[in-house]
């Protein structure tokens, strides 16, 4: 045990094997449910767990609070958006919809 005690705080990350090679945050499912849906899964989690760039402050602030409701650590803005992305491609065809409609309308 004394090694430990040496061992400065850096040194220590290499003590430990690394746990998953691919299979990520569906590591915890093992075996279960077959690797296709595991797959789907995985895209689906990362994109619901991960950070999103803030409309209103710009920070990467955003977190899922439950389905569709995104809330900005930042500047505390709660926003409605997708179940999993903050934005889905339905919206993103909206925007650019109303955006051209728009220039329509100024020329």
């Amino acid at each position: 045990m004394q090694l430990y005690g040496t061992l400065a705080a850096a040194d220590t990350t290499c003590l430990f094997a690394k746990r998953t090679k691919k299979v990520g945050v569906v590591g915890k499912y093992g075996i279960r449910y077959g690797a296709s849906l595991r797959k789907q899964v995985k895209k689906m989690e990362i994109t619901q767990h991960s950070k999103y760039t803030c409309t209103f402050c710009g920070r990467d602030a955003v977190k899922r609070q439950s389905v569709g409701i995104w809330k900005c650590r930042g500047c505390k803005k709660t926003m409605a958006g997708g179940a999993w992305t903050l934005s889905t491609t339905a919206a993103a065809t909206v925007r650019s919809t109303t955006r051209r409609l728009r220039e329509i309308m100024e020329v």
